[in-house]
């Protein structure tokens, strides 16, 4: 596709539109957190693929034992990628994505080929809404690991959430993925909802009917169909 098709005509108003209805590929990881959003309201946040709901409240004297003992160890041992590793996902438990990505950082300077470490800290960055810097994470992601349909999707959305959005090459990357696994619920949920979006109403309903034969009773199935259907 070229700039001369579905990109044609399509303005930063766009962005307004959709924020929302895109959802990542967290639904393993964060169903309970998804379930509670999802069933409220159509325009439900975004949920990262990495991320749990996860509070961390601290004891009455203070942080929690394990809490304490994980930064000491990433501030005493700053060359241990295990260290700089377990500080990052317990701030991402807590969702402090800022916090987070420093020490995904830190860890990837000490092992900057680490597959996982790289897609953290485009989950980090995705879930601080720094979608410009996600993109840039992720596209390494996929240099490494091109089958990555969670990664790819993720990305797609990163593309129809920047500043400036480019549509054209977010469906190609939902198509890509969906090359790889065409029963993937989250990515024809986005093309979907982009199809949707767009004003291409026909392709979104045969997205939606293909949602419905991969799982018929799925959530992003009816999500999707209180989208399309909605007046």
């Amino acid at each position: 596709m070229n700039k001369n098709s579905i990109l044609f005509g399509i303005t930063g108003l766009f962005i307004g539109l959709i924020f929302g209805f895109f959802i990542s590929n967290n639904l393993n990881r964060n169903a309970i957190a998804y379930q509670n959003t999802a069933e409220n309201a159509v325009n439900a946040p975004f949920l990262n693929q990495q991320t749990q709901a996860v509070s961390v409240k601290p004891n009455e004297g203070g942080m929690l034992p394990e809490v304490s003992e994980t930064l000491d160890q990433a501030k005493s041992q700053p060359n241990s990628f295990e260290a700089q590793t377990k500080a990052g996902d317990m701030y991402a438990k807590i969702q402090k994505f800022d916090t987070a990505v420093k020490f995904y950082e830190k860890a990837n300077q000490i092992k900057p080929d680490d597959y996982d470490t790289i897609v953290k800290i485009g989950n980090a960055y995705f879930d601080s809404n720094l979608f410009e810097k996600a993109g840039d994470w992720y596209e390494k992601a996929l240099k490494k690991k091109s089958n990555d349909v969670n990664v790819r999707t993720d990305f797609g959305i990163t593309l129809l959430q920047k500043e400036n959005p480019d549509i054209d090459r977010a469906v190609k990357e939902f198509q890509t993925s969906l090359q790889t696994n065409p029963n993937h619920e989250p990515t024809l949920f986005n093309l979907g909802i982009t199809y949707y979006k767009i004003g291409n109403s026909d392709e979104a309903k045969k997205i939606l009917s293909q949602l419905e034969a991969v799982n018929p009773q799925g959530q992003l199935t009816g999500r999707l169909n209180q989208v399309i259907s909605a007046k």
